[in-house]
């Protein structure tokens, strides 16, 4: 069976979602392709449902200019528009000796480049009025980071994007494809397998992103970045939550930290550690635990023993190799590659979730062109 249509979006996790909605509510005839049997199944439902504020990302770099400049605005308004659960929690980054105020000094420092200009340094006492149960040296209070309900959001991502005309399809991998003269051909399986016609193809693929650009004959292979996974596993906390903010320490070079989260329910869990892995699993090794007590203690030493009951798990992709530092996302379009009407999303990770709205915009820009 063959068909056609406009654009095509490979990926229904929330910045596939987001791109879509965009492309559709300005007049595009969009196709959203997923080959899980619903919308955020991977990377989008495997996270710290958290609202990033962008105090880490390096100044000028997409992360940080669709995090804070547009993104994390535009999640707020839109939560609040859609009345979608959230949360602004606050966040505590917590220095835990004096080696590690420096860091925090340095984190203020990018914080402000960034024009995340609200942060507040406090002093240990300071910050054990305000969560007593933290042991510091020192802290930065972040009031703009959050906490909301990522599947609530997305479910409205796709109603935006259905309520314009989008159509989705589930269970429909794409397995192959090439780039024509009028466009791009896919190979679509699953149960009823097809070829689709485009004429405008987006690749948020996430974790599957390198495999879909691989498999689209005509892609030059050299623009297709690595691809290195590095799998967070996440503990929950059996017990009265501890604190009302989320409570980070100071980050490292593959992640922002083993921290503390909340869920809307007040339900508290840690996590994400950092593991690079050579294949995709989401098996929580309960042996990590002992890991999870250690570092947690740093801030936290009341921390009782048998507390922490294994959680979930996450990939992250990333485009680093581990010892590098971090890389920035990577959204391919035509002035890097000459294929008009394409465009490849890579390494989507944190602060993904809170600039998929931006993500969007500069998407549907793009093939506005």
């Amino acid at each position: 069976m063959s068909e056609s249509c406009e654009c095509v979006v490979i990926g229904a996790g929330a910045v596939g979602l987001a791109i879509a909605r965009a492309l559709a509510q300005a007049g595009r005839e969009v196709v959203v392709l997923e080959a899980e049997d619903g919308i955020g199944r991977v990377t989008s439902s495997r996270n710290s449902e958290v609202i990033h504020a962008a105090l880490y990302y390096p100044t000028g770099s997409l992360k940080a200019r669709l995090c804070r400049a547009r993104g994390r605005d535009l999640l707020y308004a839109y939560l609040q528009e859609r009345g979608v659960d959230h949360l602004r929690c606050e966040k505590l980054v917590v220095a835990t000796s004096e080696e590690e105020i420096a860091v925090l000094h340095a984190i203020d420092a990018r914080a402000r480049a960034n024009d995340v200009t609200d942060l507040r340094f406090l002093t240990a006492a300071a910050t054990m009025r305000l969560e007593p149960e933290v042991q510091c040296v020192g802290a930065l209070l972040s009031p703009s980071t959050g906490i909301f309900d990522p599947h609530t959001y997305m479910l409205h991502l796709q109603g935006d994007a259905e309520a314009a005309g989008a159509i989705f399809a589930f269970h429909a991998p794409v397995t192959g494809g090439r780039i024509t003269d009028r466009g791009f051909e896919l190979e679509v399986g699953g149960a009823e397998p097809m070829t689709l016609a485009c004429r405008m193809l987006v690749n948020a693929a996430g974790l599957g992103a390198q495999q879909v650009a691989g498999a689209l004959a005509g892609m030059p292979p050299p623009l297709i970045p690595p691809l290195y996974f590095s799998k967070g596993c996440y503990f929950s906390y059996f017990g009265r939550p501890p604190f009302q903010r989320l409570v980070y320490p100071v980050p490292d070079e593959a992640s922002v930290g083993l921290h503390y989260t909340r869920d809307l329910a007040g339900q508290g869990r840690f996590g994400p550690d950092a593991e690079w892995v050579a294949a995709i699993d989401y098996d929580v090794d309960g042996s990590r635990a002992s890991r999870f007590y250690a570092a947690i203690r740093k801030f936290w030493p009341a921390l009782p023993d048998g507390s922490l009951l294994p959680g979930y798990a996450g990939v992250r992709p990333k485009l680093q190799a581990p010892g590098e530092q971090p890389k920035d996302f990577l959204i391919q379009g035509a002035d890097t590659h000459g294929i008009p009407g394409l465009v490849n999303l890579f390494g989507i990770e944190s602060p993904g979730l809170t600039s998929s709205l931006a993500i969007g915009e500069v998407v549907a820009a793009m093939l506005a062109r």
